[in-house]
């Protein structure tokens, strides 16, 4: 089976990301911004997505392909500052048709965040939610930036990818989101 990486990226972590992902599998490696191929042409598929106050940058281009990403095994990897764990693990994204949600396999990633790029309004929201948090590590880090991009973490995305490329057989095993 043949497949593509089609991701967004804001500050750069889920480029990292996808990129690595790509080294890893052979996978050619798509921003959604530039020019890309047809998803149809793709057995199956895999869409990397930053989440940015628990919304998915790239849930606007999956709804409006849902067609072909509903038709064929699908992984989305998400990026976030949310900490490892059940609450990185069960991240939902919003705005998706359900059935769409229940067809997709999910892995969660965690991201970096440096206040000196963040813009005027993001840092103002990050200091609300630090003061709001009564975990002191995130609000510290919420404050003060973090970076747990880590390539190892890309793992459970490769090795699905990896099953998927050795089998002929288009059928996606159940959805594990």
């Amino acid at each position: 089976m043949d497949g593509a990486i089609f991701y967004t990226s804001k500050y750069g972590s889920t480029r990292d990301y996808a990129n690595w992902i790509a080294e890893a599998t052979g996978l050619g490696a798509f921003d959604i911004k530039g020019n890309i191929p047809e998803l149809e042409t793709f057995d199956f598929l895999v869409l990397g997505s930053p989440v940015f106050y628990g919304k998915l940058r790239i849930a606007k281009w999956m709804r409006s392909h849902s067609e072909a990403i509903s038709s064929k095994p699908t992984l989305l990897f998400t990026v976030s500052g949310t900490a490892e764990g059940a609450k990185l693990d069960g991240t939902t994204p919003t705005g998706l048709p359900q059935q769409m949600i229940e067809h997709i396999h999910h892995v969660g990633l965690r991201g970096r965040q440096s206040p000196k790029r963040l813009r005027w309004f993001e840092r103002m929201v990050l200091k609300l939610m630090a003061r709001a948090t009564p975990d002191k590590q995130a609000a510290r880090e919420a404050k003060q930036g973090f970076d747990h991009v880590d390539k190892a973490s890309i793992q459970p995305a490769v090795e699905l990818i990896t099953t998927w490329q050795a089998t002929d057989d288009a059928a996606s095993p159940a959805a594990t989101y």
